[in-house]
């Protein structure tokens, strides 16, 4: 791999990655979706046969109470004890993310506030294809259970003897899942959406997966609500000569190792350290169990470009919004508040993009393909709802009742305004006129502020 100046790296080819003829995926996506919707149960059925080779009239669709209980057994203990530490540290995360409903009343009797909901039911994917997940499990479902989701609704493609990675069941077991189909794709998501006769649809689909999980993700929306459109796993490394080339490489092929379309750039002003890590990454490469994904991804998706200083390291790394951001630099702190766009910072050469993957409690899923200019990270409001409250007083109302009524009147929304005019009456102030008001602007409203009728006296006619 060739050093790369600032000015010729090709942005767009680091940012967004090809998968082909897309117009054809989403087609085919379409295809899988509206066979699910009308054929239910028999379609995953059947795609799951077509498509994964698993037979899931013999498997079962819905993972058994014991299935679950056996995965925890079959588990090291190691394993379950590394589980349970990171399921404490994102919990204890997320739970500082809980805001509640509140009320603000005001002097003149109104009340004005928000009440904050968590959704009923949710469902959450989990990959599997070339590897399997189980940190995924927790990161989707810890921050639904602390906004308070009763119903926690998990899918995951089967292995080829129609069972799902005993590592995954028992994250699922731990994080209190007992909901669990095996099943992947573009049809586990429509499963989700539309519901068949033994999935109950969801409220909201949450999780990454490959290229039909997004596009059907996609295609639910509106249907469903969905957390984002995830694609290709992706690091950014701005890194000056105080780190190492050793730890730089291990890092880029953390990324590198998850998809021949991941991302890993390295971007510094110190051009030695660039070229000494390169020859980092294909040493470690040669002892890499998955070498070939990973070197496909770092001949293809990798670059390390040389940049004048970090402040335009640091312009880069905004433009490209990495899902993982690395600040390898003699003051982390000292660049943090110029961070812009990225899913998630990573602060010193102790702090490697797994020690987030897996343990620390932010949670791993985050937005991808320079999304994080506008997407966030999982987290706990992705599982509320909030609603709007308003209470007015009688004298709040008769305080904006002109303003309210000249808005809508000027946008032609004539019920609108009676709709508030109307409201001196029914408050024993009489009624308003139809109409506009007078000549000289007065709103019928004003004028029954100032014609309150005396006691015994009808209000004036309703014109």
């Amino acid at each position: 791999m060739k050093i790369e100046k600032l000015a010729e790296a090709n942005l767009e080819r680091l940012i967004r990655k090809s998968y082909g003829d897309e117009a054809a995926l989403e087609s085919r996506v379409a295809e899988i979706l509206g066979r699910v919707r009308l054929e239910g149960d028999e379609a995953l059925f059947r795609l799951t046969m077509e498509l994964d080779g698993v037979d899931l009239r013999q498997s079962g669709l819905k993972v058994r109470e014991e299935e679950i209980e056996e995965a925890c057994a079959s588990v090291s203990g190691e394993f379950l004890t590394a589980l349970r530490v990171a399921k404490r540290n994102i919990t204890r995360f997320h739970e500082r993310q809980k805001r509640v409903s509140w009320f603000e009343p005001e002097e003149d009797g109104s009340i004005l506030g928000q009440l904050i909901r968590p959704l009923r039911r949710v469902g959450i994917y989990v990959p599997g294809g070339t590897a399997a997940y189980p940190s995924s499990v927790l990161m989707n479902a810890l921050p639904a259970l602390v906004a308070g989701v009763q119903e926690v609704v998990m899918v995951s493609p089967p292995r080829p003897d129609g069972s799902l990675l005993p590592e995954v069941l028992a994250a699922a077991g731990e994080a209190g899942v007992r909901e669990i189909y095996k099943v992947g794709g573009a049809q586990a998501v429509a499963a989700l959406a539309y519901g068949t006769a033994t999935v109950a649809p969801v409220e909201k689909i949450t999780g990454p997966g490959n290229i039909y999980v997004t596009l059907a993700k996609k295609q639910v929306f509106g249907q469903v609500d969905i957390d984002m459109l995830a694609g290709p796993s992706e690091i950014l490394i701005l890194a000056d000569e105080s780190a190492r080339e050793r730890e730089l490489a291990a890092d880029l092929l953390s990324q590198a190792e998850h998809d021949r379309l991941a991302s890993a750039i390295l971007v510094s002003p110190d051009r030695t350290l660039l070229e000494e890590t390169v020859r980092e990454v294909e040493r470690q490469l040669s002892t890499l169990p998955r070498a070939e994904i990973a070197r496909c991804a770092w001949e293809n998706h990798g670059a390390a470009i040389w940049v004048r200083d970090l402040a335009e390291g640091m312009d880069l790394a905004n433009r490209i919004a990495p899902e993982h951001f690395e600040l390898v630099v003699k003051d982390p702190q000292q660049w943090l508040g110029r961070v812009r766009n990225a899913g998630a910072v990573f602060l010193g050469r102790f702090s490697p993009e797994p020690v987030g993957d897996y343990l620390a409690g932010p949670n791993h899923i985050l937005p991808t393909g320079g999304t994080a200019r506008f997407y966030s990270p999982l987290n706990v409001d992705t599982f509320t709802k909030k609603t709007s409250v308003i209470q007015y007083s009688e004298q709040a109302l008769a305080r904006d009742a002109e303003h309210i009524v000249r808005l809508a009147r000027t946008e032609g929304l004539e019920a609108h305004a009676r709709a508030v005019e109307v409201r001196g009456h029914e408050a024993g102030k009489g009624e308003p006129e139809e109409g506009r008001g007078d000549a000289r602007g007065t709103s019928g409203y004003q004028r029954m502020r100032r014609e309150k009728p005396r006691s015994g006296e009808e209000g004036p006619a309703h014109g």
